[in-house]
């Protein structure tokens, strides 16, 4: 049987975005795909498909050996331009980071991203388009999914918030591209409502803004909640406590934390990015300033139909990345790596994904 190694250390960090992604893809075609592979982690040795879901130095050290065995697939989490509204290294850090981020895409046979804007950007640092496919995150619905009204309202008085506090949820690593300090300053004029946020600094003092964001951490308005890194098992009590799922952020790929939230059918108010127009259609509202976000909100608290049409768009956004679409592509895509070798390394890219 065919074999595939998920190589990953994103468990090393919590609160992380690429954990819950690595977590909800190994445990997708582990269970999707179990008949024609067998599935590995982390293991010691090579196997027909060496996939790379970080970029550690230390894969990057035996890949010349694992290319002789197997096909190396790369995930793209990350561009340079995103790592720095994440991350504040020291200058020189910075470049010789960006530059082993490219170098190690560059090495893998295939790459794999999950938001397609992302392939032109890829291409642009001298990738071959053919290279590149793009693949949604999926969340299990076995996860993340909504609760009933009473068990939903047991989960708020939990929490700490009366039943008919109107709670908005913002969910990520604090970090300025995060626009965390534009959800504090949201709260702070909106005292009738709720706020929580819920993620910490996943990197410590090298998170981007740190300094500044940890003084507004520690001191944060009266209906503002900062809860830390949150364990993943809790976090579909943590959705389902709240009645909209905010994040303000300036810089994203394809959040977890989004798929996440529409699982558990909330209101989703984002702002208006251009990665999210191909992957999130109009499953959400969107906002390009903290007056339209504080517009919003206050429509979603006060008006009931404008409410429920939000949530219906949330539960299209969930129909539409489905187990056995995202599933399908996987199995589409680890067939063509295990083509390459089998063509005797031929370059097997006639065929696209759909």
């Amino acid at each position: 049987m065919n074999t595939i190694n998920m190589l990953s250390s994103a468990e090393k960090v919590k609160g992380q975005g690429v954990m819950s992604a690595y977590l909800e893809q190994v445990s997708l075609v582990r269970e999707g795909l179990h008949d024609d592979y067998d599935i590995f982690v982390n293991k010691v040795g090579f196997c027909d498909i060496m996939h790379y879901h970080t970029i550690d130095f230390q894969h990057f050290l035996f890949l010349p050996l694992a290319k002789l065995k197997g096909t190396a697939v790369g995930y793209v989490h990350f561009l340079p331009e995103t790592v720095d509204g994440s991350l504040n290294l020291p200058t020189i850090a910075k470049k010789v980071f960006y530059w082993y981020i490219i170098k190690f895409y560059k090495s893998m046979d295939l790459l794999v991203t999950v938001n397609p804007l992302f392939v032109d950007k890829l291409v642009g640092y001298g990738i071959p388009r053919e290279k590149i496919f793009y693949i949604p995150n999926f969340v299990s619905d076995s996860d993340f999914y909504p609760l009933e009204g009473t068990r939903k309202l047991r989960h708020k008085e939990e929490f700490g918030y009366k039943p008919d506090d109107f709670v908005v949820l913002g969910v990520g690593q604090l970090q300025t591209r995060k626009g965390v300090e534009d959800f504090i300053k949201i709260a702070r004029a909106m005292p009738e409502m709720q706020f929580v946020w819920a993620g910490g600094f996943s990197f410590g003092a090298f998170s981007d803004g740190y300094a500044e964001l940890k003084k507004q951490v520690e001191n944060p308005p009266k209906n503002l909640k900062f809860t830390g890194i949150v364990e993943r098992e809790v976090m579909n009590d943590l959705y389902n406590m709240a009645d909209v799922m905010f994040l303000p952020s300036y810089s994203e790929l394809f959040p977890m934390t989004i798929l996440e939230a529409m699982n558990c059918e909330l209101p989703l108010l984002l702002r208006d990015l251009p990665e999210y127009k191909e992957i999130l259609s109009s499953w959400y509202l969107k906002g390009n300033n903290n007056q339209e976000f504080i517009a919003a909100l206050s429509e979603l608290r006060t008006n009931q139909d404008f409410y429920q049409v939000s949530q219906d768009k949330s539960r299209e956004g969930k129909a539409f990345y489905s187990k056995d679409s995202v599933l399908k592509m996987w199995e589409q895509f680890y067939a063509r790596a295990l083509g390459i070798k089998k063509g005797g390394r031929r370059k097997v890219y006639e065929k696209r994904l759909d």
